[in-house]
């Protein structure tokens, strides 16, 4: 007769490799994304962008006119980072900025004909950030689902530590 091994709880003991840094999933995705931030900064440079800015214009590409609020929602961003990243795109003439007709609290962002037109120039951009990973398009599609999967996980994790709950 064999017997199946019991399944026991994870001790402190049995984590103890994981106290080295090379076993650290934060340094290993803090690593890559600094190694975006070293890809992105060639990439961007014929654009002019930032990589931050070149988030938002993603935003704006995609969505047209928002209002403030709602592109630092997409961006994971609040006002305090957006607003000087929002003011250097319009001194460069890519974004216009107005109070909102509807709401005067609200500020609204769009794109200007120039900030529209860049977008043509920008579509080399994913194409160069893919060639540099090595990864073929399934590879980078599944990395990215991993990633919003984990991404949520924490999320759902850091809103029940706040919230006090144990799960």
């Amino acid at each position: 007769m064999t017997s199946t091994p019991a399944h026991h709880p994870a001790r402190d003991e049995d984590f103890l490799d994981f106290l080295r840094l090379d076993q650290q999933i934060c340094f290993s995705l803090n690593a890559a994304s600094r190694a975006f931030g070293s890809v992105y900064r060639v990439a961007l440079k014929e654009l002019g962008l930032t990589y931050p800015q070149y988030l938002v214009m993603l935003v704006l590409w995609e969505h047209g006119e928002l209002p403030v609020k709602k592109v630092g929602e997409h961006l994971r961003l609040d006002s305090g980072t957006l607003s000087p990243l929002l003011k250097r795109l319009e001194t460069a003439g890519l974004v216009r900025r107005e109070r909102s007709a509807r709401d005067e609290r609200s500020v609204v962002v769009g794109l200007t004909d120039e900030g529209a037109a860049m977008r043509e120039r920008a579509v080399r951009v994913p194409r160069r950030i893919a060639a540099a990973t090595g990864f073929d398009l399934t590879e980078v599609l599944e990395l990215r689902a991993r990633l919003d999967k984990l991404t949520n996980a924490l999320d759902t994790a850091a809103l029940d530590e706040t919230s006090g709950s144990d799960a």
